[in-house]
């Protein structure tokens, strides 16, 4: 069943398994140490929050403590570049930054206990719905922050937990980072039906990862694409970890090839494997492919999650739910943000929304009602499951100083790729590297490449639908 608002995220027999502390938190104490966590974090000025979180036990406490004391939290990438932190900080003048990076803290605060402490008591109080707050995008450009309600956050996680048939015999590592809506999303569905998630930080392409998965018994793993692409050359075989028999994927479309492959990996040895369709403004899930219907709709994304629904808005602005219409898709359900915040005043809003996500996904709806996604209307790709700005990126090469003026980025599937003008193939895999260090995602995901003259509509704009059929 859906998890009632106003419940709280940890269900009955909830662990947490602190793998670097080889310590677990589970029943009393984990309730207690919550608790403590609450009370502290309830006692600060009013204001949000910000918590760099990492994939640490202390990461995981603090934001279950905030959800607890009913204190909105934005989880921020510890890894965010100083002055992209320094403007969120100047335009949301949040009561804390939690686990704050090293040096002195801005104006306006003190340095306590590794957090900066905003001086003033005065500031805006956040509208009480408001539970949990997540960047845009990642190290570049200007972040607005997605508002999740607490229902958002607490109903998405109950719909994840029954349609992939989470309970408490569960095991579930951290494979992705918990400031990432889907790493987060694996968290919450988790703990809310009393199942255990395993604390590891090094993530699915380190030896102790694995090492954690083998000796906690694991049952499942999440994935983007770009995991599963590296799963495949590392030839994965889940023969080799018997505990393990689920494996989920969301964060951007994987190869069909792949999917059949790790499905029929999988099923081999009794297991399933579940496609996922989201957006961080959805909290995040929208859609799963059941596992039984894997193979037979092949591309999809799935029906919609229970209580969501999805329509296709054609080109005269009207919804339909006829098969094989092309539009926009637009997504309904409780699980749909309040809306965006660019600034502290924001952050008091109600919901702007009422339940109702354009998506900016193109796609249509088959006969049995699954989403397939065709292509997308915003200027936004993914590099390995992280949402990017296409035209920040230009800006980010332009200004990198590698010697590129003229540049037009694509995206291509779980990567991006960029055309720069009249340059070599050593500056162009110079602004692949500066591109990789400013987002700290590896170099592969940004395909830098030289061409003679970017080509232009009639208007003096980039003729980008030109480019993206040369990818």
């Amino acid at each position: 069943m859906v998890v009632a608002a106003g419940s709280g995220l940890l269900g009955d027999g909830a662990r947490l398994v602190d793998v670097a502390g080889g310590h677990t938190l589970a029943g009393d104490e984990l309730a207690t140490t919550v608790r403590a966590e609450a009370e502290t974090l309830g006692a600060l000025p009013p204001g949000v929050l910000f918590a760099r979180t990492s994939v640490d036990l202390r990461s995981v406490v603090r934001y279950l403590g905030a959800f607890e004391a009913g204190r909105a939290i934005a989880l921020i990438d510890p890894a965010l570049d100083a002055d992209v932190l320094a403007e969120l900080v100047r335009r949301f003048r949040p009561a804390a930054v939690l686990a704050a990076p090293e040096g002195e803290a801005p104006a306006g605060y003190t340095l306590g206990d590794g957090d900066w402490l905003r001086t003033s008591a005065e500031g805006v109080t956040p509208h009480p719905d408001l539970a949990v707050l997540l960047p845009t995008s990642g190290s570049t450009g200007n972040p607005k922050l997605v508002r999740l309600a607490r229902t958002a956050v607490l109903t998405n996680a109950g719909a994840i937990a029954e349609v992939l048939g989470i309970d408490g015999d569960e095991v579930a590592p951290t494979s992705l980072p918990l400031h990432y809506s889907y790493g987060l999303s694996v968290l919450n569905s988790h703990l809310i039906r009393g199942a255990t998630v395993v604390v590891e930080p090094s993530g699915v392409l380190g030896r102790g990862f694995w090492d954690a998965v083998e000796a906690h018994k694991c049952t499942s793993l999440a994935g983007v694409p770009y995991h599963y692409e590296m799963l495949r050359r590392l030839k994965f075989s889940p023969e080799k970890y018997p505990s393990l028999r689920t494996l989920t994927q969301a964060g951007g479309k994987l190869r069909d090839d792949l999917v059949t492959e790790f499905n029929d990996k999988i099923r081999a040895v009794g297991g399933r494997m579940f496609v996922m369709y989201g957006q961080t403004e959805a909290a995040p899930r929208m859609a799963t492919v059941p596992a039984e219907h894997l193979t037979a709709k092949l591309g999809s994304a799935g029906p919609p999650l229970p209580g969501g629904e999805f329509t296709v808005r054609r080109d005269d602005g009207e919804e339909t739910t006829h098969p094989k219409i092309t539009g926009e898709i637009v997504y309904r359900g409780p699980n749909v943000m309040m809306g965006y915040a660019e600034n502290e005043a924001e952050l008091a809003h109600g919901d702007d929304l009422g339940g109702t996500l354009a998506t900016g996904d193109l796609g249509y709806l088959d006969e049995d009602g699954f989403l397939f996604i065709t292509g997308r209307l915003k200027r936004i790709g993914k590099v390995f499951g992280n949402r990017v700005s296409l035209d920040d990126l230009e800006q980010a090469v332009r200004s990198s100083g590698v010697g590129i003026d003229v540049v037009a980025a694509v995206a291509a599937g779980d990567k991006v790729v960029l055309f720069a003008e009249k340059v070599g193939k050593d500056v162009c895999k110079a602004a692949s590297r500066a591109l990789s260090e400013r987002l700290h995602l590896h170099t592969s995901g940004f395909d830098v490449r030289p061409i003679d003259t970017v080509p232009l509509l009639a208007s003096g704009k980039i003729d980008y639908r030109t480019l993206e059929a040369e990818v």
